[in-house]
């Protein structure tokens, strides 16, 4: 592929937003069928440079060639047209239309010069759906019944429904079990084989090392490196030059006391959810984080969900220092002290638009509302105080919490349910998103939590994090415990044999 012209190049790339420059001259070559791996904490300028390449954002300075020509992107369009198909982690899909019609959106089949709305679109998407192994996803179906990962898959063949010739994938993984994931990769190996480029974004290290072919790494809006090899660039010298500094692959210790003796703070007896989950057995102690391994689809979510009265479970019940919780009541959940940092936090936790101050303190408001009125002062003053807790930055909570990165995005989520008051805390994929740097910060953040008295239950889809924070693992395989061990009795091939095969209850 080296000694081939590149198919796109982008020279000298500058963007700036008021009071921030985003990206300052970056460079960025890719070959026609390779994969090129785009690497960077949160922040570093990786969302603005994919953002011009697909035409969405105009650079202030700078070239892109395309084809040795050099282009001007001016809109999406335009970059559809030159064959530049964009798959954004926060996928741009209409919910409340169907499977066809997003595939085919803005450019529907046509016959005699009339627009074809119905069997030709929902025959070429059933054609696409093929191709990408999923010939089970019904065209007609409405997108928004889909789960994460099918939208994924409806998402990738509306790029494929292009003449395209270059694929942006942003954390395509991102909402992928092992086995979705081994097609993504079949899907872009048959991409590549084709000539088509892959430009592929992911925090995931090993993905890299499984699937890149180079690797360029942003920092602070520059590209610090350009065209390293994928699989055998150190570890270490990629997180260096990503975060500045070398950071190690290591969780915090655990506690030398036994978390496990005393008396539970949650417990969950007999909870069920008819065509979800099994009935289930858990506790949690003061201190410990247990932990729920599984596939995507396995219930660990679900779980989640309805131990904090999201869902209303069909048997069971959940208890709080002994206290049973009313069943699906959000409200008798928090007011017993638990608090849910969820899986999607920007839709399902996070009000984006409102500053950092507002997001942390929502779900305490009445502790500064006298007479009808917020005392603005006492809730700046208390979300200052649990943000500097977490070392949430920047150190200002009057800003929108949309301009954080997902590690602060994630604490800011943390400091609410603090500032709460909160005894039992339920993380969903709590590093989801979140780059090298702000994952072990966020680590020590919840084993702090832990070793300061709370009761965490936690999911992963990442099995590493799971052992690597959990005292005590659930593993879960199509909605039943198969088994439960303490983490040192346990590895990351013994976990994923249990969650791929499954074996009796223990």
């Amino acid at each position: 592929m080296a000694s081939e012209p590149p198919l796109l190049t982008m020279s000298g790339i500058t963007k700036s937003f008021p009071g921030v420059r985003a990206l300052d001259g970056v460079d960025l070559d890719v070959q026609a069928g390779e994969v090129h791996c785009l690497l960077g904490q949160n922040g570093a300028g990786k969302s603005t440079l994919i953002k011009v390449l697909a035409g969405a954002h105009q650079p202030d300075t700078g070239t892109i060639h395309w084809r040795g020509e050099a282009v001007t992107l001016r809109s999406p369009i335009a970059a559809m047209r030159l064959g530049i198909a964009t798959i954004y982690q926060e996928l741009d899909l209409v919910e409340h239309l169907s499977v066809a019609e997003n595939v085919h959106l803005g450019h529907e089949p046509t016959a005699a010069g009339f627009v074809v709305r119905g069997k030709a679109a929902r025959a070429s998407t059933a054609r696409l759906l093929k191709r990408l192994g999923h010939p089970e996803i019904d065209p007609a179906r409405l997108v928004g019944e889909l789960s994460a990962a099918q939208q994924q898959i409806v998402s990738m063949a509306r790029a494929l429904s292009h003449d395209v010739r270059l694929i942006v994938m942003d954390e395509p993984s991102a909402a992928l079990d092992p086995d979705e994931v081994d097609n993504l990769f079949r899907i872009v190996g048959d991409l590549t084989a084709d000539g088509v480029a892959v430009v592929y974004i992911s925090h995931r290290l090993e993905e890299i090392r499984r699937i890149g072919d180079r690797v360029t790494v942003l920092k602070d809006g520059r590209a610090v490196a350009g065209g390293l090899p994928a699989k055998t660039t150190p570890t270490r010298e990629v997180v260096a030059l990503m975060t500045g500094r070398n950071v190690e692959y290591v969780f915090p210790e655990r506690p030398t006391r036994d978390v496990t003796a005393g008396k539970p703070l949650l417990e969950v007896r007999g909870l069920a959810r008819e065509g979800e989950f099994e009935p289930l057995d858990l506790t949690v102690r003061p201190g410990e984080i247990v932990g729920l391994a599984g596939l995507v689809g396995s219930g660990r979510s679900e779980i989640l969900e309805t131990v904090y009265g999201a869902r209303k479970p069909t048997a069971g019940q959940v208890l709080v220092d002994g206290q049973a919780l009313r069943p699906g009541s959000v409200r008798a959940a928090v007011r017993a002290g638990l608090g849910l940092a969820p899986e999607e936090r920007k839709a399902q936790a996070l009000l984006m638009l409102e500053s950092v101050t507002r997001n942390v303190s929502v779900s305490s408001m009445s502790r500064f509302s006298r007479g009808g009125w917020i005392d603005r002062t006492a809730e700046l003053r208390a979300a200052r105080a649990a943000t500097r807790e977490l070392s949430l930055r920047p150190d200002n909570p009057s800003v929108p919490v949309r301009t954080l990165s997902g590690g602060n995005q994630q604490k800011a989520v943390l400091a609410r349910w603090l500032l709460r008051g909160c005894r039992v805390l339920l993380l969903d994929e709590p590093t989801r998103g979140v780059d090298v740097g702000a994952r072990a910060e966020l680590y020590a953040v919840v084993r702090r939590l832990a070793d300061e008295g709370l009761a965490v239950l936690l999911v992963s889809s990442e099995v590493p994090e799971v052992l690597g924070l959990a005292d005590r693992v659930l593993v879960l395989r199509e909605g039943r415990v198969v088994h439960t061990a303490p983490t040192r009795e346990l590895d990351e091939h013994r976990v994923l044999d249990l969650v791929m095969e499954g074996s009796p209850a223990s």
